[in-house]
C-alpha cells in the first residue's frame, strides 16, 4: 500500500499548485504580474455583472463595455478615461504609476516604523537621565540589587534605574516588573547589549549617573567579564572621572585585577569569600542571617554615616547615649578607614564621622540620656571562656575550602569539624581536611550518601552547635544545585520532626527561589549565595563611605556581628531600658545594636531582631533574650595567608584605603581598639 501511494501520478491539482509556486518564487515582478491578474480576473466579471444588472445602463453594447471598464478603472484606482485606445492606455500607466508610488511609500513608512520599534524593543537608543542609576550585567542577584535601588532612588521626584545586559530588553524588563511588581514612581529602564561594549555603555549615560553595579553573571567566565566591563568604563569615562563604581567577582584570585581595572573610584567585593564568611558567622551564632539581611536592605533601620560636629571632643561612650533610637558603632576617620567598637573612652578626633544604626540619616537626639540607664541591674562583667565548639558539614563545593579555613582561624582551641560528602567530592575533601588546622580545629571526613535517613540518624546530630549545609556547583551537576541541598534539609527536618528537638543548620543555596521551598526548622536559616554581596553592593552605590565599614565587617578580623545571650549584660528577670544594655555593653568593648526576644511557648520560629530601639523603651529581661551586638574578635585570629592582600596590623584594605594605624594625640587614646 505505501509502495502504491508513492507511485501514484500526481494529480491536477498538485500540478497546478506546483507551477504556481515555482512561479511565485521566480521574483517580485512575476508576483506583481500574477497579483494583476488576479485582481482583473475578479474585478472585471464583477463591474460586468454590475453594468448589466443595472436597470439604468446603457443599451449599446459598446457604452456597457466603457462602463465596465470605467467600474473596474475606478476599482483598480487606474483612472477613468474613454476615448482613442492610446488615451485609455495612458490612463492606465498613470495609474499604475499612481499606486506604486502610494505603495512605495505606505511600505517605507511601515518599515521604518517596524524598524523604529524593533530597535526600541531591542533597547538601543539612548538614556537621557542624569542622577540615575546604572546596572551593568545579568544574574539571579540582579532583583535584589535593582529592588534597592528602586527603594534609594523613591526618594526622587524622577527616579530611573537603568539595566544593561546582552539580554532581549522586553524579557528584562517583564522579568523585573513581574519581580519587583510596583515601583513608586521609580522608572526601570531596560537596554540590550554587552556591557563590555563601550557603544552599548554610552546608551545608559554613566558619566551622569549617580553610582555603576557591574554584576557578575553566573558563567564560568563571570569575573573576566567583569574585569572587561571594568575596562570599558574606563575608556570610556577616563582612570578619574566618572560615577562611584561597584563591582563584585566571585574568585579572590582575579580581585587585585578587577580592583586595578576598577581604579580609585571603584569598589570591588568578592562573593565566594563573603557567603563563606557569612556562613561561618552564621553557624557561630544561630539567628544572625535575618538580623543581618535586615541591617543591610532599606527598610527599617540601616547602617548610616553621620556628620556631627558637636561630637568632637566627646568619649564615645557618651556618643554612644546621645541619641534616642540610633546606636553607633563606630568612627569613620578622614581617611576612609572604619574604626569599629572603639573604647568606650576614645575621643571623637577632627573630620570623624559617627558610624551608627538608625532608622534614618538624621538620628534623634535624646533628652537625659544617662536618666535611662539603671547600674543596678546591669550583669557583672566576668569574663566567661567560651567553650569548644563541634561543627558538621554535609557536602563539598567549591567555597568549602574557604570555610574550613574560616573555621580554623576562627574557632576556639579544640573544637571539632565533622565533613560528610558524597563519592564524588570525597577525594577533594579528604585531601583538604588532612591539612594541619594550626591546633584549633581537628576536622575529620567521611563518605556517604547524604539524602538517606539511616545514615543521617548515624551521625548524632544533635551533638554538634550547627549543621552547615553545602550544595554541590553548578558546573559539577545537571540537576540544579539547590536540589540536593533541598532533599538534605528534608532528611535533617525528618529527624527533627522524629526526635522533637530543634536542630541549628545553617544551608547554603544558589536560587533566591529556592528559599521560600526550604524545609527549615526553627533554629535553621538558609543562606542564598551572592545575596549578601547583593545587598552591600546596593548600599556602598547609595553610600560609598560605608564601603570600609562593610569590609570590617565581613573581614576574618575586625568587629563582627553576634547574638550575645541578654543575661550577659542585664539580670534575667528584671525590668530595664534598652539604654542600660547599650551601656552594659560598652562596658564589654562592644556596641549593642538591637534584641531578639525570647519566643514563647509554642511558637515554631523565633521572632525578628529588633534593630534599634528607643533608649528608653523599657521591658522584663528574660534569660532567652538576645542582645545584637558589634564586637570585636573574642578569641586572636590566626594570620590570614600571604597572598592575602592586607594592610599593616592584618586588615584588608579596600582602594583608596590607608592601612596605616591612627595615633592618637595629646592625652587621648588612639581611636578604636587595638589591632590584632
Amino acid at each position: 500500500m505505501a509502495v502504491e501511494r508513492r507511485q501514484r501520478p500526481a494529480s491536477c491539482r498538485d500540478r497546478a499548485r506546483y507551477a504556481f509556486d515555482r512561479t511565485l518564487a521566480r521574483s517580485t515582478g512575476t508576483l506583481l504580474g500574477w497579483l494583476a491578474v488576479c485582481c482583473l480576473a475578479v474585478v472585471v466579471p464583477v463591474s460586468t455583472l454590475l453594468v448589466w444588472t443595472d436597470p439604468q445602463a446603457p443599451r449599446s453594447l459598446s457604452e456597457r463595455l466603457v462602463a465596465v471598464w470605467r467600474t473596474s478603472a475606478e476599482t483598480l484606482r487606474l483612472g477613468g478615461i474613454t476615448g482613442a485606445p492610446l488615451r485609455m492606455l495612458l490612463s492606465v500607466v498613470l495609474g499604475l504609476i499612481a499606486l506604486l508610488c502610494v505603495s512605495t511609500l505606505v511600505g517605507v513608512v511601515t518599515t521604518g516604523l517596524g524598524d523604529r520599534l524593533e530597535e526600541l524593543r531591542r533597547g538601543r537608543s539612548t538614556v537621557l537621565e542624569r542622577g540615575h542609576a546604572v546596572v551593568l550585567g545579568w544574574s539571579d542577584q540582579v532583583f535584589t540589587v535593582v529592588g534597592e535601588l528602586v527603594a534609594a532612588q523613591s526618594a526622587r521626584s524622577r527616579g530611573v534605574v537603568a539595566v544593561l545586559a546582552d539580554r532581549d530588553s522586553t524579557e528584562m524588563a517583564a522579568a523585573l516588573h513581574t519581580a519587583l511588581g510596583a515601583t513608586g514612581g521609580v522608572r526601570i529602564v531596560c537596554r540590550s547589549g554587552s556591557p563590555a561594549d563601550p557603544d552599548a555603555l554610552a546608551l545608559l549615560t554613566p558619566s551622569a549617573a549617580d553610582s555603576v553595579l557591574v554584576m557578575p553573571s553566573d558563567d564560568d567566565n563571570a569575573d573576566l567579564e567583569v574585569i572587561r566591563v571594568l575596562l570599558a568604563l574606563r575608556a570610556l569615562l577616563g582612570a578619574q572621572a566618572g560615577p562611584p563604581v561597584v563591582a563584585a567577582v566571585r574568585d579572590e584570585r582575579h580581585l587585585t585585577a578587577a580592583r586595578l581595572a576598577a581604579g580609585p573610584r571603584g569598589t570591588v567585593l568578592e562573593t565566594e569569600a563573603t557567603t563563606a564568611r557569612l556562613l561561618v558567622q552564621a553557624a557561630r551564632n544561630p539567628g544572625l542571617v535575618a538580623a543581618l539581611r535586615d541591617l543591610l536592605d532599606l527598610a527599617g533601620a540601616e547602617f548610616h554615616v553621620v556628620d556631627e560636629p558637636e561630637a568632637e571632643g566627646l568619649e564615645f561612650g557618651e556618643i554612644a547615649l546621645r541619641y534616642a533610637s540610633a546606636c553607633p558603632v563606630g568612627l569613620l576617620l578622614p581617611d576612609g578607614r572604619a574604626l569599629l567598637t572603639p573604647a568606650a573612652r576614645t575621643r571623637c578626633g577632627p573630620g570623624d564621622r559617627l558610624i551608627v544604626v538608625a532608622p534614618d540619616e538624621r538620628p534623634e537626639r535624646a533628652t537625659a540620656p544617662e536618666a535611662h540607664v539603671d547600674a543596678g541591674v546591669m550583669a557583672p562583667a566576668d569574663a566567661v571562656p567560651g567553650q569548644p565548639a563541634r561543627f558538621l558539614l554535609l557536602g563539598w563545593n567549591s567555597r568549602a575550602s574557604l570555610v574550613t579555613d574560616l573555621l580554623s582561624r576562627t574557632v576556639r582551641p579544640g573544637s571539632v569539624l565533622d565533613v560528610v560528602t558524597g563519592p564524588r567530592t570525597a577525594p577533594d575533601a579528604s585531601r583538604l581536611v588532612g591539612r594541619p588546622g594550626g591546633g584549633r580545629l581537628t576536622a575529620t571526613h567521611r563518605t556517604g550518601e547524604l539524602t538517606r535517613p539511616e545514615q543521617a540518624a548515624g551521625l548524632d546530630l544533635f551533638g554538634y552547635d550547627c549543621v552547615i549545609v553545602l550544595g554541590p556547583d553548578a558546573e559539577a551537576v545537571s540537576f540544579g544545585p539547590d536540589d540536593q541541598t533541598l532533599l538534605t534539609l528534608l532528611t535533617l527536618r525528618s529527624c527533627e520532626e522524629e526526635a522533637g528537638r530543634p536542630l541549628p543548620v545553617v544551608a547554603e543555596l544558589s536560587d533566591h527561589r529556592s528559599r521560600a521551598l526550604a524545609p527549615l526548622g526553627p533554629r535553621s536559616a538558609a543562606v542564598v549565595r551572592a545575596e549578601l554581596t547583593a545587598l552591600v553592593m546596593a548600599r556602598i552605590s547609595h553610600a560609598p563611605a560605608l564601603a570600609s565599614l562593610f569590609e570590617e565587617l565581613f573581614a576574618s578580623r575586625g568587629g563582627a556581628l553576634a547574638l550575645r545571650p541578654a543575661s550577659r549584660y542585664v539580670l534575667p528577670g528584671r525590668e530595664a531600658s534598652f539604654a542600660t544594655v547599650v551601656a552594659a555593653a560598652l562596658g564589654r568593648g562592644e556596641c549593642a545594636i538591637g534584641y531578639r526576644a525570647h519566643a514563647p511557648h509554642g511558637t515554631d520560629r523565633p521572632r525578628d531582631v529588633r534593630l534599634a530601639p528607643r533608649k528608653s523603651e523599657r521591658r522584663v529581661w528574660s534569660a532567652g533574650d538576645e542582645v545584637l551586638v558589634v564586637a570585636p574578635p573574642d578569641i586572636p585570629v590566626v594570620s590570614p595567608p600571604d597572598d592575602e592582600r592586607s594592610s599593616p596590623g592584618g586588615r584588608r584594605t579596600l582602594p583608596g584605603m590607608r592601612g596605616e594605624e591612627r595615633v592618637g594625640t595629646d592625652d587621648s587614646p588612639a581611636s578604636g581598639p587595638p589591632l590584632d
